[in-house]
């Protein structure tokens, strides 16, 4: 029969059947159990005229069931059609990044994120707390890192162009932070929906705002710099002290406590070199350490990091820069800068997330600029989400078992607010699910279809989308 309700993303396999599930209550009424016949990652929901049941290989498994049945259930006025649903995602990891730094997010703004990532059955929230502009998680014993790191006095407005002379900025004081206890209870708020939160703290480079709070942490000790009004590369990078490594000893540790998700990100991007190469103590270093070349330095950070964090039971994750300089084993590759060095880092032998600038960066226009809100640039369609190849270089089957998942980005200079992050996230972020779910392969059009059918729920949210074509 024709499918009754739209779901996105589309299970493996549903059939829907003659007659109704007539029921006031459909949550209280739900039977729901852990079947060790099934795969850990396999569910199965039976609706019938006479109830409902929800099977599923684990825990984490019920919570996709769960949110399946949630989509069946909205509006549903009582009567629920009956279908028979057998499903698992091809993807352990299907994620969503948002940005906190470049702008403060309350709580309740994640939290609503939260849950229609749950009604995606999108499981994995990467969530960037540290970056030049703004400092946003409580580190007991470093008190500034908020106080100071967390507000910046201004915001550039527009595009940062190559003329500094025609920068303009706001005037308004912007910032925020989360105490170690709101965050907690937000990890905890995501784990009842079935979401992990991974946290991200970036280094060593994207450290200005803790350099602004603590100048000792930096190359040049006696120079007061303020948390970073623009956007772009700042070279204001971690020194190479010993403070500075039980600084960061201090950080990694508390935020392992706070998050308990298996995985940490320490970021490992866009780490300019150019203090380390005027500094007489980075030279000091590089010599004690046996380096012979500058670019080494990140290694030593990404080592220290890996070290510490291994001893609090957690898998580094890093972005893909970190391929460019000696690497302990074990890390997960985050690819971003091109769908190419997917197969350099499977190749290498590293897990690797599908995170790419050109097809999952949704901080990206979604048409023509002319008509969409100011973007940091590029085009990233609907279209081009679910249709295009994240491997442009085959992968072997022995590569392929290594892609851990796949992730979407809202990076947010240009997202002030919590609507227009919901703006630039959906409906693309229908489309990532959608492919990290391993939904049966559709048309475009196909699935734009049960795109339409399926955006009142959005509404229901209280999510703000941009509009289908």
């Amino acid at each position: 029969m024709p499918d009754p309700i739209a779901l996105v993303p589309l299970p493996r396999s549903v059939v829907w059947s003659e007659g109704v599930w007539e029921t006031s209550d459909p949550w209280a009424e739900l039977s729901v159990g852990v079947n060790e016949d099934l795969a850990p990652a396999e569910y199965s929901l039976s609706i019938s005229p006479r109830g409902a049941a929800l099977s599923a290989g684990s825990e984490a498994a019920l919570a996709d069931g769960r949110n399946t049945f949630a989509q069946i259930v909205a509006d549903a006025h009582g009567s629920i059609p009956c279908v028979t649903i057998s499903d698992q995602p091809k993807y352990a990891w299907r994620g969503m990044h948002l940005d906190v730094s470049r702008h403060f997010m309350a709580i309740p703004e994640i939290e609503k994120m939260i849950d229609a990532m749950a009604l995606h059955r999108l499981n994995v929230l990467h969530l960037h707390l540290t970056d030049d502009q703004g400092w946003r998680v409580e580190i007991k014993g470093y008190p500034r890192l908020t106080e100071v790191g967390g507000w910046r006095e201004q915001t550039l407005v527009g595009h940062m162009s190559e003329d500094e002379d025609s920068w303009e900025f706001d005037g308004v004081r912007h910032g925020g932070s989360y105490t170690q206890q709101e965050l907690k209870d937000l990890v905890e708020y995501a784990r009842r929906r079935g979401v992990m939160i991974v946290p991200e703290v970036d280094l060593p480079g994207h450290m200005q705002a803790a350099i602004a709070a603590y100048p000792e942490l930096g190359n040049v000790p006696e120079r007061q710099v303020g948390v970073r009004e623009v956007w772009g590369i700042s070279d204001h990078v971690l020194g190479v002290s010993d403070q500075v490594f039980d600084f960061l000893r201090d950080v990694l540790t508390q935020v392992s406590e706070i998050f308990p998700a298996p995985y940490f990100h320490i970021g490992g991007d866009e780490c300019p070199r150019v203090e380390w190469e005027r500094s007489s103590e980075a030279r000091a270093r590089m010599n004690e350490w046996g380096m012979t070349r500058v670019s080494e330095i990140q290694g030593r950070f990404t080592q220290f990091a890996t070290d510490v964090l291994r001893e609090q039971g957690k898998k580094v994750i890093a972005w893909d820069e970190v391929l460019d300089s000696p690497l302990p084993d074990g890390i997960v590759i985050m690819n971003w800068r091109h769908g190419n060095g997917l197969k350099t880092s499977t190749e290498r032998g590293f897990q690797t997330i599908i995170a790419n600038n050109e097809h999952l960066y949704l901080d990206h226009y979604q048409a023509d600029p002319e008509g969409e809100p100011l973007a940091i640039g590029g085009l990233t369609t609907l279209k081009d989400i679910y249709t295009t190849d994240f491997a442009p270089q085959p992968l072997s089957d022995d590569e392929q078992k290594l892609v851990l998942g796949l992730q979407g980005q809202l990076w947010s200079e240009y997202l002030p607010t919590a609507e227009d992050v919901q703006y630039m996230a959906f409906p693309r972020m229908c489309a990532v699910a959608e492919r990290a779910w391993g939904s049966p392969q559709q048309s475009y059009e196909e699935f734009l279809e049960r795109l339409r059918a399926h955006l009142p729920r959005l509404d229901a949210f209280g999510i703000r989308y941009r509009p289908l074509d």
